[in-house]
């Protein structure tokens, strides 16, 4: 089969071969849905509606998801920044979720699991989930968020060398936040009066989201876990700084695993601050290795054992 003619086939789902003519008044009932939207939305949804292809549903997510969001916030969308976090960046709450929710199920005439929407944490998660829904696919393992607290509790790094705020981590990399508070200690003397973050220490928040990928994320070998405390860097290759990174701006940091065979794995790398890249890194690689689980399990036995083993106090006498 021609490429071509390939992509077109992926881009429908299975049920092209029943599709209904749309007529003009479904048309204008879909226009009165979405009156509040762009017109760009409209002839997406339009659009999609006739062919049912998945290259239009991105217009449609992002205009439905701009339509329930403040208009000071309207210009992230704009920015097409599939990491944009619905809450935290785009203020969206869950009553809202669920107003988004309805509207896209009555615009792409399809049902949506409330407990999916559990899942869906940024825009780039509502575009692969709707994406996935609309051709008939499993949705992908779902993100895993991380708060500071819980990075805290797993990484053998520790401040005041942590430069990990959050993280969310798929089967397919991870995604890390760092705000340059201007308190950070090395900034004192790099440079005089002109607070600069290195770029060796921009490496070293890249090689730590990596860090944590290999703890928190899928083991690449069944019924193995990391050890955290043999966990080191090995090398960075092709490495570029693009941006001067100082107090106030926030990096959004980008992991993707290249290769992993233990006692070895490799990442590329790259931080933006805002839509600016700031650095990137071919390869990004670590040295590491496994604890058995089962070696964790006998010793949680043992601990179980010892303490049901040990005598307990007695009961006081009357």
């Amino acid at each position: 089969m021609p490429q071509a003619d390939q992509k077109a086939q992926n881009d429908r789902r299975p049920t092209d071969a029943g599709l209904k003519p749309m007529t003009v008044e479904d048309e204008s009932t879909l226009r009165e849905s979405l009156k509040r939207c762009s017109p760009a939305t409209i002839e997406a949804a339009i659009a999609y509606r006739k062919t049912n292809e998945a290259s239009h549903l991105p217009a449609v997510i992002i205009g439905v998801i701009e339509r329930f969001v403040e208009p000071d916030l309207r210009a992230k969308l704009k920015e097409a920044d599939d990491e944009l976090r619905l809450v935290e960046d785009l203020g969206i709450d869950s009553l809202t979720m669920m107003e988004i929710v309805i509207l896209v199920e009555d615009v792409l005439q399809m049902q949506i699991n409330n407990e999916d929407l559990r899942n869906l944490r940024t825009v780039g998660d509502i575009k692969v989930f709707i994406d996935c829904k609309v051709r008939g696919l499993p949705p992908p393992r779902p993100t895993k968020f991380l708060p500071i607290e819980q990075i805290v509790s797993v990484m053998p790094i520790q401040a005041p060398f942590l430069f990990l705020n959050e993280a969310t981590l798929s089967g397919g990399g991870a995604q890390g936040k760092y705000k340059i508070t201007g308190q950070e200690f090395f900034l004192r003397g790099h440079f005089k009066d002109n607070p600069v973050m290195p770029a060796s220490l921009m490496l070293e928040a890249l090689g730590q989201l990596a860090v944590l990928y290999l703890l928190e994320g899928s083991s690449p070998d069944e019924g193995k876990i990391v050890d955290h405390t043999k966990i080191f860097f090995t090398s960075c290759e092709g490495v570029r700084c693009h941006r001067i990174c100082r107090p106030g701006d926030l990096l959004s940091l980008s992991i993707k695993p290249k290769r992993t065979k233990m006692p070895l794995a490799t990442f590329e790398g790259s931080i933006r601050v805002g839509q600016d890249k700031a650095a990137m890194a071919e390869e990004i690689t670590l040295t590491f290795a496994y604890v058995d689980a089962k070696i964790i399990d006998d010793q949680v036995d043992s601990i179980t054992a010892n303490r049901s083993a040990a005598p307990q106090p007695k009961a006081a006498s009357a």
